[in-house]
């Protein structure tokens, strides 16, 4: 039991949409497809060669797919719906065409270190079925797109208004300033490695730009992200009162507020911050002092 653990809040989230007078079809829909997507995309290669780093390529693409299988069964267009559905497509096709390109030069041929950090993890908890806990890990994250990361997606796509309201507009502003945030980070840090190559100096510490302010603004900058579609779909599931049962629109509120617990705890502890700079420390003798100047996830003053 210990080892399907993971599974139990993504499943309770999937069968609570899958009852929902709503979500029925579109839940079970994208629950088949992520389900399929994961099996031949992270699964079987994850089998094959005992790596989960094809994790990165299903993940995004499993988003991107959400929002795919969410306007195909859409039979209204509204602006807020418009702007979801470019949303996750949007977020799902960057990442996932930046690990294709990972793949295609071969960096996938090596575990990328947060995956590995999670075999560490493994040990401590007793499973020392690593092969069993890989599969139940690239699992999880098919059923995350399939229940919690789809809940604003669906909630909006269901929406009768015709209009933006305040906290659309609010929440779709947070989205794109902080995809914003998000690239202007990737370029930062890129543009960083390819000067130490020129120079010739070897691991070093990231310390330009946003990577000032916070160990990991790309890490922070995602899960705010996640965060304004969540804001934006509020409007909508506050108007799912009447035609839902009581406890089944609590429990959605509930499930919708927790994607951003769920999100943040992936991208500090997971399989983000923790993980990578577990490695970090090893290998650059700086980082440490980074570690005490900066703060680790939320952008802050340098501290001395």
């Amino acid at each position: 039991m210990k080892y399907f653990k993971p599974f139990i809040p993504f499943i309770a989230c999937w069968i609570l949409l899958f009852n929902s007078n709503n979500f029925q079809s579109v839940a079970l829909i994208n629950g088949i497809g992520q389900l399929v997507l994961f099996l031949f995309v992270v699964c079987i290669p994850t089998w094959k060669t005992g790596r989960m780093s094809y994790v990165d390529i299903g993940w995004p693409w499993g988003v991107a797919l959400i929002g795919l299988i969410t306007y195909c069964l859409n039979d209204t267009t509204t602006l807020s719906k418009i702007l979801i559905i470019t949303a996750y497509i949007l977020i799902g096709s960057r990442m996932g065409l930046g690990a294709l390109k990972m793949w295609s030069i071969g960096l996938l041929k090596k575990e990328f270190p947060r995956y590995e950090y999670q075999k560490i993890r493994w040990e401590k908890s007793n499973k020392t079925n690593i092969g069993l806990s890989m599969q139940v890990e690239a699992l999880s994250q098919g059923l995350a797109n399939a229940s919690f990361l789809a809940i604003p997606i669906f909630l909006i796509s269901v929406s009768p208004s015709t209009q933006l309201s305040a906290l659309e507009i609010i929440g779709f502003t947070i989205f794109m300033l902080s995809l914003v945030f998000e690239t202007v980070a990737d370029y930062q840090k890129l543009k960083f490695l390819k000067e130490m190559k020129r120079q010739n100096k070897k691991n070093m510490v990231c310390d330009i730009g946003l990577w000032k302010y916070t160990r990991h603004p790309n890490y922070f900058a995602e899960w705010m992200v996640w965060n304004g579609l969540i804001i934006a779909s509020i409007p909508s599931y506050i108007s799912l009162f009447d035609s839902e049962a009581l406890w089944l629109w609590i429990m959605i509120g509930v499930a919708l507020l927790y994607t951003s617990r769920i999100m943040y705890i992936t991208l500090v502890y997971l399989t983000g911050a923790v993980p990578s700079e577990y490695y970090s420390a090893q290998k650059r003798p700086a980082y440490k002092a980074y570690q005490q100047s900066t703060n680790i996830f939320f952008p802050g003053p340098i501290k001395k």
